[in-house]
Order: C-alpha cells, then sequence, then structure tokens
C-alpha cells in the first residue's frame, strides 16, 4: 500500500460514442479496373442518377443528418470539394447537385468511440467568475477513435479547495479552420537539414525566398525549380520532403464563439496521420510575465513516432511545429514552466527506458541531454518517464512520473528535482503514488494508471490520469505529505 493517502475523485469521464465529427471520405483503389478511379467510378455513378432520385436522397440526407450537425449542406460541400478537380466542368454544376456528390465523400466520426484517457490539467487562461477558493482548470484528453485514431480535445472545469473536481458538460465537437502558417527560412532549413534533407536543391529553393515565407510561396519556388529537374529522382525526394515539413507545421483557428470544450484537434499534418497523443499541457511564464501554453505531444503516422508541440495563448488559435535536434525524440517529453538558468527546460525519455533532462534556448530546438533517474525499484524496472510538466514547489520542481514494471503494469511515482539544477534528483519515492485499483484495471489497455498532467491548488497535487486506456480520471495528495516522504530519501 502507499505510505501517502491518495483521495480519488468520483468524476470519471466514459468515452461517449455520440461525439462525432465530419471529415472526408475517400474509398480505397487496390486494384486498377477500366473505367477510371473507384472514386471516379463513384462519381459517375451519382451525375446518372434520375432527377427524381437524387432529389430524394439529398433530402433523405437532410433529415437523417440535418439535427445532428449545424449546416449540413456546408459539411457536405466540404466533401464535394475534395474531389471536383476529378470532375470536368466542375464549377457548371449546381449547388444541389455538388451537394449531393460531396455526401458520398463526407462522413462522420466517433472520436470516443474506443477511449478517453491519458489528460493533463492547467489553470485556464480565464478565471473570470472562478467561486472563491476555486481554480477554473482545463483539461486536455486523448480521445481514440476508429483505427485507434487519437485526437486532442478538452474540458473546462474547476477545482476546489479540498482537491474536489467538477467539470462542465462538453459541447457538441468541431474541428478547426487550417491556416498556413509563415515560415521562417532558417527554422526551416535547420529541420531540413537535421532530417538530411538540407543541400544543394532545398538551398536553391530556400533562396529565393525571403527570411519569412508562405506555403503559396514555398510551392512556387519549387515549381520553378522543379521544372529544371523534374526527370531528377533526388530532386522530387527533396520536394517530397520539404512538402512534408511544411505541412506538419500549420494553425488550426476555431470560431470565437464556440466553447473550448467543443474545439478538436484532429491530425491534420502527415506526420500525424495516424494520431496526436498524450499531450502534455504546461502554463509558461515568460521573463516579462507573458503566459502562453505549450502542449508537447507524440504524433504517429503509422509507422514512427515524432514528438510534436502545440503552442497557444487563448485555446482558440493553435499553433503545431516540428519539434527538432537529436535530443527531440521519442515520446514523452515534458517542458517546465518557466525557464531554468535562463534557458527552456524539458524532461525527456531520451533512450525510451530513463528519464532526461533537456536544455535548449529555444522551444522546438532541443540538443543537450543529460540522464538524470534510471528504473530503481520492482514496479519501475522497465522503463520510466514523465507524467507532466514538472510543478515548482518551495521543496523543488515536483515531477510525477510513471513505471512500467511486471505484466506490463503501469503505476504513477513521484520524484524532486533542485530547483536551480534540476539534473540533481533529491528524492525519489520507493513505493508507488497511485496504482491502478479493481474497477480501473479492465480497458484497451489493462493494468494502467498514466498521467500527462498535473496541478497544485490549495496545498493539494491534483493528478489526472487514464485508467487503462479507457477512462480518465483525477486524485488528489497533500502536497506537504509527498514532500516529505521524497526528501526522506
Amino acid at each position: 500500500m502507499p505510505a501517502i493517502p491518495v483521495t480519488r475523485s468520483a468524476v470519471r469521464l466514459l468515452p461517449d460514442s455520440s461525439r462525432c465529427i465530419t471529415k472526408p471520405y475517400l474509398p480505397s483503389d487496390r486494384d486498377t479496373v477500366e473505367g477510371g478511379t473507384r472514386v471516379e467510378r463513384l462519381i459517375q455513378r451519382v451525375m446518372a442518377m434520375p432527377p427524381d432520385e437524387a432529389r430524394d436522397t439529398l433530402e433523405g440526407l437532410r433529415r437523417q443528418f440535418g439535427g445532428r450537425h449545424a449546416d449540413l449542406d456546408k459539411v457536405l460541400l466540404r466533401g464535394f470539394l475534395v474531389v471536383a478537380h476529378l470532375i470536368p466542368d466542375a464549377a457548371g454544376l449546381s449547388e444541389e447537385e455538388q451537394t449531393l456528390i460531396g455526401a458520398y465523400f463526407m462522413h462522420e466520426y466517433s472520436i470516443e468511440g474506443a477511449a478517453v484517457t491519458n489528460p493533463s490539467i492547467v489553470e485556464a487562461p480565464d478565471q473570470t467568475g472562478a467561486p472563491a477558493g476555486s481554480l477554473r482548470v482545463v483539461v486536455s484528453i486523448r480521445a481514440v477513435g476508429e483505427g485507434h485514431i487519437s485526437s486532442i480535445e478538452f474540458r473546462t472545469g474547476l477545482v476546489g479547495p479540498n482537491g474536489d473536481v467538477e467539470l462542465a458538460a462538453p459541447g457538441a465537437p468541431a474541428t478547426g479552420h487550417r491556416l498556413s502558417p509563415v515560415f521562417h527560412k532558417a527554422l526551416f532549413m535547420a529541420k531540413l537539414e537535421e532530417i538530411g534533407e538540407g543541400d544543394g536543391f532545398a538551398q536553391q529553393a530556400l533562396g529565393q525566398l525571403g527570411d519569412w515565407f508562405t506555403m503559396t510561396q514555398l510551392d512556387e519556388a519549387l515549381a520553378d525549380l522543379g521544372r529544371h529537374e523534374a526527370s531528377s529522382h533526388a530532386v522530387q525526394h527533396v520536394i517530397q520532403a520539404m512538402h512534408w515539413l511544411a505541412s506538419s507545421n500549420y494553425e488550426l483557428a476555431f470560431p470565437l464563439e464556440s466553447d473550448l470544450s467543443q474545439r478538436v484537434l484532429f491530425p491534420s499534418g502527415p506526420a500525424e496521420s495516424q494520431g496526436m497523443e498524450d499531450a502534455r499541457l504546461v502554463r509558461f511564464v515568460g521573463p516579462d510575465g507573458a503566459v502562453v501554453y505549450y502542449a508537447t505531444y507524440t504524433a504517429f503516422d503509422g509507422f514512427s513516432v515524432l514528438p510534436q508541440l502545440i503552442e497557444t495563448v487563448d485555446f482558440r488559435t493553435f499553433r503545431i511545429a516540428t519539434l527538432n535536434g537529436p535530443a527531440a525524440r521519442n515520446k514523452g517529453i515534458a517542458i517546465f514552466p518557466r525557464l531554468v538558468g535562463g534557458r527552456y527546460a524539458a524532461l525527456g525519455r531520451f533512450d525510451g527506458e530513463t528519464n532526461h533532462l533537456m536544455l535548449s534556448d529555444h522551444v522546438r530546438f532541443w540538443h543537450d541531454t543529460a540522464q538524470i533517474q534510471l528504473p530503481t525499484y520492482p514496479w519501475e524496472l522497465m522503463q520510466i518517464g514523465n507524467s507532466g510538466a514538472p510543478l515548482e514547489t518551495e521543496a523543488g520542481w515536483l515531477v510525477v512520473t510513471h513505471g512500467v514494471g511486471p505484466m506490463r503494469r503501469y503505476v504513477l511515482g513521484a520524484i524532486l528535482l533542485d530547483i536551480d539544477d534540476p539534473r540533481v534528483v533529491i528524492g525519489h519515492l520507493r513505493e508507488p503514488l497511485l496504482e491502478p485499483d479493481e474497477g480501473e484495471r479492465e480497458g484497451y489497455v489493462p493494468n494502467v494508471v498514466y498521467s500527462c498532467g498535473s496541478i497544485i491548488h490549495d496545498g493539494r497535487l491534483v493528478i489526472a490520469y487514464g485508467a487503462s486506456d479507457t477512462s480518465t480520471r483525477f486524485a488528489s495528495v497533500e502536497v506537504d505529505a509527498l514532500l516529505a516522504e521524497l526528501t526522506k530519501h
């Protein structure tokens, strides 16, 4: 049994399959047959519908789905735009024809079809209306849907004076409008060099651009040079790499009137096509007092994992960017909430099994790393890692950790790092802080408790955690009792 009393909240989030977004759906073409691609043949069949049948089909769709989506016709037209380039004289089709065609290339996707898990928790930007003694919070959640594709969604709520958690009911989910950011040439080139594509053709293409450039300007430069070197396989490979990098850095914007709990970060870049996993939120306060929220997450493309960064000041506009440098590897990077010794600091699992401290002069570039903690106790011998951003206390940096032991059982622990030199581990819990109880052992991945972030309020550490990769729960512990146990060892 843990030496420190832990109080579990009665709040438990379970997956709700009714929480659906809409997204394009394109049937795959596995075999080549006469009559064009499968998509083209489907378009031809829809356009060949008798007018009465087409009208009845569209009216039926509006009855079946109109109550589920605020502007159904606009949703269906998004599907048409995906395939319009395959239709001769697409602009000459009526809006009703475009809407019907689009309906065959859109579908509903249940973002929580499998799980809501691995949360983190931070202080909300706006504390207006929070009751005395309570703190308004934002909780990020990994939502897992069909095909095990993960997205990031949010809840809002309050943490009370005793660590009690209340969450508001979420609004209907919606994805944001993707914006193409302005790229900084020096940073773009640095990442190209890191992935081995920064020589020759890439330098020529970027040489035509200013210090800052847009995706459109990059496309124009690549097209201009590519026409002269189209026969070169190596050049085409570099063009693909530059497109991959640019597409992996983007912005998402949501309507001002939307509620935070409606906003879903669904995979949009090539590096995350099969999932955005385990966001570790941190409220970062700069030297000038300015606040920005960072979240590191794991991007998965079906073959490899890549750590990426989310940046926002208001949880309405989000910038997604690649992390760079040899230390930005593997899963589970967590950024400290302020500069340490004048530099950005982060914890990571550089080698896949031990805790490392990372230091940098730029939040997106990580080169310096040092191992600070090895698996020590039986419950963590397989691997250890952080469970969210370090929390500042008078005794040092409090870090909730996770450890994996026999039978691939995940539990939570804690370490304490020196406030000025986080390479120094002051304390390390000998026993787990939180283990799966009998009500948490069953799930998509059994025998797991896992957290991506905690918060301190009114003398209590409030841990947001996932139970067996299925549900989200909360627990709290007295900070003084935890620190006393950590400083004993």
